[in-house]
């Protein structure tokens, strides 16, 4: 039953994996995720569900279990923290050609190499771009809470077996670590091998049950033709995703003057830089992008008839940037501000950057 519950972030979204009627998780202790794996142990859900928990001897062996799991049709998923992705990325890849759904969680610390255990938001250029080899995309969900992080379990697998993708939830050490009340679901049921094959049938393998074919999956086509009409199938899908599942948040935009534009634990800290900035009679709104990819770029380029500029706050030292500028094609300012190294912005630190970037005066 639907239970309220003081959680991390990360003990929450091991909970919500397991009332998701999740059937296998695969993974590998890294800080500061280590709780998603800790808590699927200590709760043993085998016997609450018969999900499988299984700590793999390494990423790479994690990202490959989630492969052969998720080529049954099963609900299967893994997370670790920014260097263990990047060990994840030639599986992840191979999932994304082979068109296989599955649920990824990257709970970011702060980089290059092992960089600090402290939060990040560096991991966007690799969330969003791909990230491994090849012309693909994740669809990527970024919380800004523990709730979310609990919520976003369902609506990712929604989203991986929709698409038969890859899907990316895409958190920080900030939000992984937290504590706050989260509403937990009720207790779905996993699907029998009958119901899947009855959903999955047509991709997933299950041998040659009933006589019937076998299905064959793979992201390998040596021909030249079938491999590019192969990656034309991945970009419409992923042109799909744009029109159907974008996902973004406004608040106080109605009158803004001026914009902050910021996603997961920047956007709880620039929303109230919003309140402070109008408390100073600043018009500020903030514009949230939930969906990472797909981005909100049509809602970005309308703002840009109302805003006279924009700033991108980032725990990192510029990379959504990038994409806003892209999007509003250079018809307002915009500008960047972040912290790195761990440090965490404050409020008050974003107003004054906004003032000094954007409103000047």
């Amino acid at each position: 039953m639907a239970e309220l519950k003081l959680m991390k972030g990360n003990e929450a979204i091991a909970e919500a994996a397991i009332r998701a009627g999740v059937d296998a998780y695969f993974g590998y202790p890294i800080t500061p995720q280590s709780e998603v794996i800790e808590y699927l142990m200590s709760e043993q859900p085998e016997h609450r569900t018969g999900m499988v928990v299984l700590q793999a001897e390494s990423e790479v062996a994690a990202i490959n279990m989630v492969y052969g799991a998720a080529g049954t049709g099963k609900k299967v998923m893994t997370s670790s923290s920014s260097p263990g992705i990047s060990l994840k990325q030639e599986g992840i890849s191979y999932l994304a050609g082979a068109e296989l759904p599955a649920v990824i969680l990257n709970v970011v610390r702060g980089g290059p190499g092992l960089g600090t255990i402290q939060p990040s938001q560096a991991d966007y250029f690799q969330s969003v771009k791909g990230g491994g080899h090849g012309d693909y995309r994740l669809y990527v969900l970024a919380p800004a809470s523990v709730q979310e992080m609990a919520d976003f379990v369902d609506d990712a697998f929604e989203m991986a077996f929709k698409y038969k993708t890859p899907v990316l939830i895409l958190s920080d050490g900030l939000i992984g670590q937290m504590m706050e009340k989260v509403l937990l679901k009720d207790q779905k049921a996993r699907l029998t091998d009958k119901e899947l094959q009855e959903r999955h049938g047509d991709w997933a393998t299950f041998g040659r049950v009933g006589g019937r074919e076998r299905n064959i999956i793979t992201s390998l086509d040596l021909q030249s033709e079938k491999m590019e009409n192969r990656v034309h199938r991945l970009m419409a899908k992923y042109k799909r995703m744009e029109e159907e599942d974008l996902r973004f948040e406004k608040i106080k935009c109605d009158d803004a003057d001026y914009l902050i534009v910021a996603y997961g634990s920047s956007a709880r800290i620039a929303q109230k830089t919003v309140d402070l900035a109008r408390a100073k009679g600043h018009k500020v709104g903030l514009l949230r992008p939930i969906t990472l990819f797909p981005y909100p770029k049509k809602e970005l380029m309308e703002m840009t008839k109302q805003v006279k500029g924009i700033l991108s706050v980032e725990l990192n030292m510029g990379q959504m940037v990038e994409d806003i500028r892209l999007a509003v094609e250079h018809k307002v300012p915009v500008e960047h501000f972040g912290r790195t190294g761990g440090i965490i912005h404050t409020p008050e630190e974003i107003l004054k950057a906004l003032e000094e970037k954007i409103i000047k005066g």
